[in-house]
């Protein structure tokens, strides 16, 4: 079993790969933890250590999931899954999602610094229809589109 989770910040996506990690004794992957520097905020790392670390990731684990929102990222994983998993539960659920993060130590030092963070998040978040960057819907609409393989779209949580 080798599961890609994808969508917008606050689809569910975390709460997913947990759930299948639990289940099912998967390796994970959260994207954000290749993508930026390690106890930085909002650092981003080369593109070229972000690939080997997805590489190595890929290389090392049979069963895993991985989740995020990075559409080149997905797209390079897209390749190598069992199954693709696009969560689509709206705007509205993504923001009120967000709002009720639980504290994620692997990107902040404190609950405080990342709920300093909402307001850029939420703005983020509320682009996510209308951008064309690989972060958005249009990047993940393209990769679930053009995806051969088993594959399901969710709307609700």
């Amino acid at each position: 079993m080798k599961v890609l989770i994808f969508g917008n910040s606050g689809s569910g996506k975390s709460t997913l790969a947990r759930g299948l990690v639990q289940d099912h004794g998967l390796a994970h992957l959260d994207l954000d933890s290749i993508v930026w520097e390690p106890g930085k905020i909002a650092v981003p790392r080369t593109a070229e250590a972000v690939s080997q670390s997805l590489q190595a990731f890929l290389a090392s684990h049979e069963h895993w999931v991985i989740e995020g929102c990075y559409g080149e990222l997905i797209e390079a994983a897209a390749n190598h899954c069992s199954e693709l998993i696009f969560l689509n539960p709206g705007l509205e659920a993504c923001l009120e999602h967000n709002r009720h993060r639980p504290w994620e130590p692997h990107k902040y030092s404190s609950k405080r610094a990342q709920d300093e963070m909402l307001d850029n998040l939420q703005a983020w978040v509320a682009g996510y229809y209308e951008r064309q960057d690989q972060w958005s819907y249009h990047a993940h609409r393209r990769v679930f589109d053009t995806f051969a393989g088993h594959k399901c779209e969710r709307f609700t949580e």
